[in-house]
């Protein structure tokens, strides 16, 4: 009972919030008589989520592939580029300018870029997410890797310890709390960075089933299409968030 307890503090509210939304929305629907076309019933979309002509599972399974590929991808580059920066003030001082650059650019206006050079695929897709999601695991990362107690690098001093062994023993284990952080940051943006992708050069994927529909009007299949994505993102932020209480449960603790 006390972890029922507990689990339905954390997440009830949530529930309780989400289910009073299906609610005025199936009521909106019903009593203002809005068209299927606008805004479809709640009860519309859960029969599309499975039904219909879509391939639902194909389609998902590529997105969920494209996901997955553009945060790992964002987290080891993000990861290696944070270290580097904190690594060497000269690897800072050449990589970040850049780095802002690259973070400020339309991701919207490079997507069409990435289809001239890589054609249509899974591999644009994956790298639109990738970019969208690296810069806060680089920052979060460099962060970490520099914000170490002084106490703790004179320790290493007296010890004579290397650089290397510094950052091993010391300064990545403090940034682990910042890194998995930013990878929470990264879990939503990988999502979204990949529907971009398909809304732009896909034919196959989430994205790409609410592109096709939007000529048929057919809002209902929009709408679930919008649930998978919505599932799958949760279902990589909440691996994010158990990976964080394992590898770090002291910062679990004090974030709360």
């Amino acid at each position: 009972m006390t972890r029922l307890t507990r689990a339905f503090g954390r997440y009830g509210p949530s529930l309780v919030l989400f289910g009073l939304l299906l609610v005025a929305w199936q009521l909106a629907v019903s009593v203002l008589g809005i068209r299927e076309y606008l805004l479809p019933s709640p009860w519309s979309v859960v029969e599309a989520l499975t039904g219909g002509d879509i391939a639902w599972t194909r389609h998902i399974w590529i997105t969920s592939v494209e996901i997955f590929g553009a945060f790992v991808l964002a987290t080891v580059v993000g990861v290696l580029l944070g270290t580097a920066i904190a690594w060497s003030d000269i690897m800072s001082r050449a990589l970040m300018p850049f780095l802002v650059f690259v973070n400020t650019l339309p991701k919207v206006a490079v997507a069409p870029l990435f289809l001239i050079w890589l054609g249509y695929g899974i591999v644009p897709n994956v790298l639109i997410g990738a970019l969208i999601g690296f810069f806060p695991v680089v920052i979060n990362t460099a962060v970490g890797l520099n914000q170490i107690d002084q106490d703790m690098l004179d320790l290493g001093r007296v010890f004579n310890a290397p650089k290397w062994r510094v950052f091993a023993k010391i300064r990545i284990p403090n940034a682990f709390p910042y890194i998995l952080s930013a990878l929470k940051v990264t879990a939503t943006a990988a999502v979204v960075g990949v529907i971009v992708g398909e809304f732009i050069a896909s034919q196959r994927g989430l994205g790409y089933v609410i592109i096709t529909t939007q000529s048929s009007m057919n809002t209902p299949v929009a709408f679930a299409a919008l649930v998978w994505i919505s599932i799958l993102g949760l279902l990589l932020f909440g691996a994010v968030a158990a990976l964080a209480r394992y590898l770090a449960p002291w910062a679990e603790g004090s974030e709360q």
